[in-house]
């Protein structure tokens, strides 16, 4: 499975790419908004895994492009963030995100597991 992690911490995306890696996963890490377009039209991954907090464009505008890019538009997004607000949580559903995980509730090897299952259904 090929997997977009777009966060800007470096220590979280390293180790989300060793374990995704370690599962046998195809791994790209993108650091800001900007980029995480550029490399998924490139990559074409099956799934985005997507902090709303980024340098360059939030993560909620680099959702609505995926979804508006005709080639991106069926990709699974999973936002993975601290924003734990309701708000938040319902603009990302409403623009496409398939599932929502606060980055704090979870270990690494729990947010692989929930990403794997997401990616089943």
């Amino acid at each position: 499975m090929k997997i977009l992690i777009v966060e800007d911490e470096e220590t979280l995306s390293n180790l989300m790419k060793g374990e995704f890696k370690d599962a046998g996963h195809n791994i790209k890490i993108a650091k800001n908004g900007e980029d995480a377009l550029s490399v998924a039209r490139d990559f074409n991954p099956n799934v985005v895994l997507l902090d709303l907090v980024l340098p360059k464009k939030s993560g909620l505008e680099v959702l609505a492009d995926l979804k508006a890019d005709p080639n991106l538009k069926e990709t699974s997004v999973i936002v993975l963030s601290n924003l734990a607000e309701d708000e938040n949580i319902k603009k990302a559903i409403s623009l496409g995100a398939k599932d929502y995980f606060i980055k704090a509730q979870y270990s690494i090897y729990e947010i692989l597991e929930k990403v794997e299952k997401c990616i089943k259904k």
